[in-house]
């Protein structure tokens, strides 16, 4: 269930799961995610979810996997309100890489919510996806790098690129809200239509630092 928590520059209010990143239960102490960079001026992105929100509901997205996440929130969010939207709540992100593939083999596209903390558990079953040759498209929130305050982050937010580059899925970063929604539609034409495993890996500074 979503709740509310963090708090984006300018003051506005958005969701937070119940459980925050990688096996971090939701505590008492309220978290905050300052954003760093903001909107791009000029770019005309002012709300970045709701901007992938409409990106992949035109890209007819109808299935949406995701480990509860601080960075995903508003994007879960907006899928949970589109009835239209088959959602899916995963208890470990390898799950969500199996959906893919059924709903593919049903004739829906799907995309895939994790934090990079997540990566490490879906590395042998992304062999299902390269080996069957389905797409995947992958939207990963970046932990342990830009004013990581956790440790127990930052080696998997090190080997996140590296670890899904060695299992052949292709990875294209967004640091800053000039090009997350251009790099999330050439991905989304790479998976769909070229059937390929695409991974966005979205910059934690673009995100904001967390603070307790």
């Amino acid at each position: 269930m979503l709740g509310g928590g963090l708090t984006r520059s300018g003051g506005e209010k958005v969701a937070e799961p119940s459980w925050v990143g990688f096996g971090e239960m939701d505590t008492d102490a309220e978290e905050r995610l300052v954003v760093a960079d903001g909107p791009a001026e000029g770019t005309g992105v002012s709300d970045w979810p709701q901007d992938l929100y409409r990106l992949l509901k035109e890209e007819a997205v109808g299935q949406v996997s995701y480990v509860p996440d601080a960075g995903h929130a508003r994007l879960i969010e907006l899928f949970l309100q589109d009835p239209a939207i088959i959602t899916n709540v995963l208890t470990t992100e390898e799950e969500g890489v199996a959906i893919a593939a059924g709903a593919w083999l049903g004739g829906q596209r799907s995309v895939l919510l994790m934090q990079s903390s997540g990566v490490g558990n879906c590395i042998n079953m992304l062999s299902l996806a390269k080996i069957g040759r389905f797409p995947l498209l992958m939207l990963v929130t970046m932990r342990g790098e830009w004013a990581e305050f956790n440790p127990w982050q930052v080696p998997m937010g090190l080997a996140t690129e590296p670890a899904l580059a060695a299992i052949g899925v292709r990875t294209m970063r967004a640091d800053t809200s000039r090009d997350l929604v251009a790099t999330v539609a050439s991905a989304a034409k790479l998976a769909f239509d070229a059937d390929q495993q695409v991974a966005v890996v979205i910059s934690q500074r673009f995100l904001g630092v967390k603070q307790w």
